[in-house]
């Protein structure tokens, strides 16, 4: 039965440790990151959970587009949704610290189609697809115009996929809550 789970909250708060661990004993498993590299300690982890568990996974870094990288894998882990949307928003806006309600609409779009397809694709394998995110309503209110789209973008994604994903957990401290 395909299983789709997203893990929500503040930074360095364990969500991508709890990820890799939740995949732990699985071969087959992509990694998409978001960023150009994986942070040190994040690849140490991963590395260390695969020699340990005897398993291979492959990571993709720099991901703009997670729904074309889901066909060869049974396991999928996006790291992270925050990411995404910020770059999204780089790509869509013509000047991010002006960004109109129109491009935020657009950004919005673009993200939820592209994160609902790779869901669909996710179940369409019959696989699993964990969502790393960031929870914006533990920041502090905006002053910045580009922020405050940031915020709103992050809310209105993260609740399309709470309400869609089977299960979704938050991580405070290191300690993962299962809340859905």
């Amino acid at each position: 039965m395909a299983s789709i789970t997203l893990i929500t909250g503040g930074a360095s708060s364990g969500k991508s440790r709890w990820a890799i661990s939740y995949f732990r004993t699985c071969d087959n498993v992509l990694y998409m990151s978001t960023n150009p590299e994986l942070q040190a300690e994040t690849l140490h982890r991963l590395e260390y959970s695969n020699k340990e568990n005897d398993v291979k996974w492959e990571i993709i870094n720099n991901v703009n587009d997670p729904a074309s990288l889901i066909k060869d894998h049974k396991f999928f882990i996006f790291d992270d949704l925050g990411g995404y949307v910020s770059n999204v928003m780089k790509e869509t806006a013509k000047d991010i610290n002006e960004i109109t309600k129109e491009e935020t609409d657009k950004v919005r779009s673009i993200v939820v189609n592209n994160i609902i397809e790779s869901m669909n694709k996710v179940e369409a394998l019959n696989g699993a697809l964990v969502i790393i995110t960031i929870e914006p309503g533990f920041s502090v209110i905006p002053e910045l115009k580009s922020q405050l789209a940031f915020r709103d973008i992050m809310g209105f994604v993260n609740q399309r996929i709470a309400n869609t994903a089977q299960e979704v957990y938050l991580s405070v401290s290191g300690i993962q809550f299962k809340i859905k």
